[in-house]
């Protein structure tokens, strides 16, 4: 009697280490994200739409279909991160192709691959922007750097 209460005691621990495993597996990757979007200030929005009605920093040419938005704004220097998921893996309408070596950004973020300046094939606006499959990453200067380039006020 002894023996299957101890069995039992196992098999109750196994199964409730295993229970709690598979939570941590599924809620530890959400909340080292929202820790991250807290230092370095990310704000993320379902959708370009959404984005645009709740900041006005967020670059008018993003498509409002786009969906998965991540956002970065130094305070002070102008500089800008923006990262969205664009369902027909095509440049918005706004941007025009370049052949010539882009700035890099000097924002970084944990959702911004450090080689995307590799990969940069448009301008958008005051944005240098990569398309990487369905993904549309973009970055701004300073105004000082991007004010060479013509746009509409949130460019």
């Amino acid at each position: 009697m002894g023996g299957e209460r101890s069995r039992r005691t196992a098999a109750t621990v196994v199964v409730g280490g295993a229970a709690a495993a598979m939570l941590l597996v599924m809620v530890a990757p959400a909340a080292i994200q929202r820790v991250q979007d807290r230092l370095d200030q990310t704000v993320r929005y379902p959708s370009g739409s959404a984005a645009k009605a709740d900041r006005t920093e967020v670059p008018r040419w993003l498509p409002d279909s786009a969906t998965g938005i991540a956002f970065l704004a130094s305070g002070d220097e102008g500089e800008r991160l923006i990262r969205a998921t664009v369902p027909d893996r095509a440049l918005p309408t706004a941007c025009t192709t370049t052949g010539h070596t882009l700035d890099d950004p000097h924002l970084r973020a944990h959702w911004f691959p450090t080689d995307t300046p590799r990969r940069a094939t448009a301008h958008c606006g005051q944005y240098d922007v990569a398309l990487v499959g369905d993904r549309l990453y973009g970055w701004r200067g300073a105004p000082a750097t991007a004010g060479a380039r013509t746009a509409g006020p949130t460019g």
